[in-house]
């Protein structure tokens, strides 16, 4: 009877856990941040570091970019965001690694964007249509910004000294407890997190 019982209760535990690596394996697909009504109209042969040796020579094309937020002011025509570029990982997230930075560029987002909602250090991805150059003052010195317009916006959650976004983690737990009549239980548990 016992050795049914072990049986039994080994092959529901196995099943739990092929059950549960399926719903892991499709949690951790990535998906694309970029709309499918703006997928077809992405540039992804331009990349940042042609972008900002010759801005002007873009207009018009549409590209992925990502970085944090320097600053963001209101103007007229929308708001105008400041962006510390940063590569993208696999799931068009920037790395939060500011040292690899291939340079700056203004986004124009044309609907009203209170700066107070956009603070330093706010990691974004866009899609963004390329709209030329502006020259202006960073630090002593005058800087040349590729622009864009913002045609879709992603904000990304702050990186957390414990962030596990990079994959599933698994635990086992192992738990034994006595009951009444001198007999013993022991159980199993396992657990996976994102």
């Amino acid at each position: 009877m016992v050795v049914a019982y072990s049986v039994v209760m080994s092959r529901m535990f196995s099943s739990l856990v092929l059950i549960l690596l399926a719903i892991a394996a499709s949690g951790c697909s990535s998906h694309s941040i970029v709309p499918e009504t703006l997928e077809a109209q992405v540039d992804k042969t331009l990349t940042f570091p042609e972008l900002i040796a010759s801005p002007t020579s873009y207009q018009g094309r549409v590209v992925v970019v990502g970085g944090e937020v320097l600053k963001a002011k209101r103007l007229k025509e929308g708001t105008q965001i400041e962006i510390l570029q940063l590569p993208l990982n696999k799931d068009q997230e920037p790395t939060p690694d500011r040292t690899q930075t291939q340079g700056r560029l203004l986004a124009l987002q044309p609907e009203f964007l209170d700066p107070a909602t956009l603070s330093e250090g706010t990691r974004i991805t866009m899609v963004g249509e390329v709209t030329g150059a502006k020259t202006d003052r960073l630090d002593d010195v005058d800087y040349r910004y590729p622009t864009l317009t913002v045609k879709h916006w992603h904000t990304w959650p702050p990186p957390t000294h414990d962030d596990r976004r990079g994959g599933p983690s698994f635990g086992v737990g192992v738990g034994v407890g006595g009951g009444g009549g001198g007999g013993i239980r022991s159980g199993g548990g396992f657990g996976i997190g994102f």
